[in-house]
């Protein structure tokens, strides 16, 4: 009996270890499905990334925007895109990192969220987190659109379809203004959503709300050349559902400070040990001369350690000689800034003065634009109350239109944040930058498409060139009238 009770002891323990064995072929390092949340962090992140980095191959606004400019390797500040294929980087995060894993989240969404007390879908949660993924989507477009004009939109993201049709820009806009719409209906502040998964307002419904509706005015005010009657509907809509009204509700994507989580410009300066990039003499010399009182949070002192200077765009400059971007824009946990109020406040002053419905004065809102990026930076309302003392500042001062009034101190707000500012820049045809010293074309106002879309989507790209007036850096967009 002993024997047999021996025999027969693996055989029960395999029986009893059976419905376990199956795990064995889970590899948890490289899971089957990713649930929605990772995906949604992931793209969230990437997506700040993007619009943060400092590397040449991806991101150079701020040498466009003449914020800085380069010393060794010139390139990029002579309006080279195409040695480091920039067009391309820029295409591939987008569409590639950040809105095929949105899309993702919207699909996994439905099968992840459930009320663990019935064990049922928990639709209010779902609807929420599925308008969050959706205004991501919208907020992604937005930059893809005015980076290179018609792009695939209704047939891209699947998978199937490897020759997506481009389509045109007013449809494209057109239809994210739809989007935000239906996005902003859907929030249910007293519903839950995401929480610590979601990095920039914790998830919080309310505050998506209003960062749907802030970003529906940036996107009506894009339309404000180019079709008035769209522009003002959208303004004055976004309003009544209510926008930013504070620094509070700034819109800042939080990085941390130990890697692989950090700020990408620290990355780039720092950790890099990369002496490439100085500040431009563009933005040194306005802003000193000025007296603006955010110049010691924008730069670092210059060589002489008492004065602040920049280096001519384009030339190969000296790293040494120059101020640089200052420790705080080079911190490792300093935040991605995707929307704020400051940019609001210059909107409104802009609205205001096209005669749309819009509480406050112009120069009310020019000044709390101006007011709030001193703070914002770390300067005080005093700093704001001198510098308005300034002629050349006031909004009173004769002689200058608006577009050039809001349209520097906007280019000046918006140090950092290269994307917004080029927008804004090619929007509001101010301020005027001096071409650099070796330049390989006009100032551009788009970026050419993807090598990869000429070289694999043949078709649909010489039909979307031929639509747009010619894939050149110099072709204006449908709404950058000039």
């Amino acid at each position: 009996m002993k024997k047999l009770i021996i025999f027969l002891l693996p055989f029960l323990f395999l029986a009893g270890c059976k419905k376990d064995l199956t795990s064995l072929n889970d590899d948890p390092k490289n899971p089957s499905t990713v649930p929605s949340y990772a995906l949604f962090t992931n793209a969230q992140k990437t997506l700040a990334r993007t619009l943060s980095s400092a590397n040449v191959n991806l991101n150079i606004f701020r040498l466009i925007e003449q914020y800085w400019t380069e010393t060794t390797y010139t390139d990029e500040s002579n309006y080279d895109l195409q040695t480091r294929q920039i067009p391309r980087g820029m295409w591939n995060a987008l569409y590639r990192d950040v809105l095929k894993d949105f899309e993702e989240a919207k699909n996994t969404i439905p099968k992840d969220i459930v009320d663990p007390s019935t064990q049922q879908a928990d639709a209010p949660r779902q609807k929420n987190e599925l308008a969050i993924v959706d205004i991501m989507q919208v907020y992604t477009w937005y930059y893809l659109v005015t980076t290179y004009g018609d792009v695939p939109y209704t047939e891209a993201l699947n998978i199937d379809n490897p020759f997506p049709k481009y389509d045109s820009q007013a449809t494209i806009f057109a239809d994210l203004l739809k989007r935000l719409d239906a996005d902003i209906a859907a929030l249910d502040p007293a519903s839950a959503s995401f929480g610590s998964e979601e990095i920039i307002y914790g998830g919080d419904p309310a505050m998506w709300k209003k960062f749907a509706a802030t970003f529906k005015l940036k996107v009506g005010m894009t339309l404000a050349d180019i079709d008035p009657a769209a522009s003002r509907a959208a303004v004055e809509s976004a309003i009544t559902s209510g926008i930013f009204t504070s620094n509070a509700d700034n819109a800042e994507f939080k990085f941390l400070t130990g890697p692989p989580n950090t700020n990408p410009i620290w990355e780039d300066l720092v950790q890099s040990g990369r002496k490439d990039f100085v500040i431009a003499n563009t933005i040194a010399d306005t802003m000193v001369t000025l007296n603006d009182p955010r110049v010691p949070f924008y730069f670092t002192p210059d060589a002489s350690n008492t004065k602040f200077s920049g280096g001519i765009p384009g030339d190969p400059n000296n790293w040494q000689a120059y101020s640089k971007p200052s420790a705080k824009v080079t911190t490792a946990d300093f935040p991605a800034l995707l929307l704020d109020y400051c940019e609001t406040e210059f909107f409104l002053a802009e609205a205001k003065e096209r005669g749309y419905n819009v509480p406050g004065t112009a120069e009310d809102h020019y000044n709390s634009a101006i007011t709030a990026s001193i703070e914002y930076w770390g300067g005080s309302t005093d700093n704001a109350t001198a510098y308005f003392a300034n002629p050349n500042v006031s909004y009173k001062t004769a002689g200058i239109d608006y577009q050039q009034k809001i349209g520097l101190q906007k280019w000046l707000a918006l140090y950092n944040r290269g994307a917004d500012a080029w927008i804004e820049t090619r929007r509001l045809d101010n301020p005027v930058l001096p071409p650099p010293t070796t330049a390989v074309s006009d100032f551009p106002v788009r970026f050419t498409y993807s090598v990869d879309e000429q070289n694999i989507n043949t078709t649909n790209y010489n039909a979307a060139a031929k639509a747009i007036g010619g894939d050149a850096v110099t072709t204006r967009l449908f709404w950058d009238v000039k």
